[in-house]
């Protein structure tokens, strides 16, 4: 791996793109697209404020050498998003099951709290994992759990406003334009922000 590989990745696990890198070195975005396809080398002072900005040494950037912090291996970003996924479906999964044996708005609560510590697990996840597979991570996280984060509370808000009721999904109502205009909402958030997610992550391949 040479100079120019190494800028790519770092800029890369930070997750920003080359617009935004030549931003934070007073350059334009075309010498870092040198830079990265080894047209030309940064100057001693470029590399010196990318080694502050993310975080490594100029001896990284300039050699490969890694610090001993550097180099200490960090858990896969990916293993939190999986273990948040698993608590946001059983939160959804309990909350369906209770309210469908017994309608108390206690099963509300509980899915919720599941969905909680799902999104706690992602969130610590996120400040402690390997930086180069946090971004991958997050786009997971999002593109899976965004389907089950907003169900609950899109139905509770439908269930109030159409039948006068929480419950944790929504309840067929006559007419069906409601009920249809509910997955319409519903789908359109969810697949808003694959969009976006999608859209970013391209970005940031660039």
């Amino acid at each position: 791996m040479n100079i120019a590989d190494r800028i790519q990745n770092l800029r890369k696990m930070k997750g920003i793109s080359q617009e935004e890198l030549a931003g934070r070195m007073g350059v334009s975005r075309q010498a870092v697209s040198k830079w990265e396809s080894e047209q030309s080398l940064p100057d001693l002072e470029k590399i010196v404020l990318m080694s502050e900005y993310f975080d490594v040494t100029t001896d990284y950037i300039l050699k490969g050498i890694e610090t001993t912090e550097q180099s200490e291996k960090k858990t896969d970003a990916n293993i939190f998003v999986i273990v948040a996924t698993v608590l946001d479906f059983i939160g959804l999964i309990i909350t369906c099951a209770v309210w469908y044996e017994r309608q108390v708005a206690t099963a509300i609560v509980i899915g919720l709290v599941f969905m909680a510590l799902g999104c706690m697990v992602y969130g610590i996840g996120m400040l402690d994992s390997a930086k180069n597979t946090k971004a991958k991570g997050a786009f997971y996280f999002w593109v899976i759990n965004i389907w089950m984060l907003v169900f609950i509370p899109l139905s509770v808000i439908y269930n109030l406003l159409v039948v006068g009721l929480v419950a944790p999904y929504p309840m067929i109502v006559h007419p069906l334009i409601a009920y249809l205009v509910f997955w319409m909402t519903y789908i359109a958030i969810c697949l808003g922000v694959t969009l976006v997610m999608r859209k970013r992550r391209m970005k940031f391949r660039n």
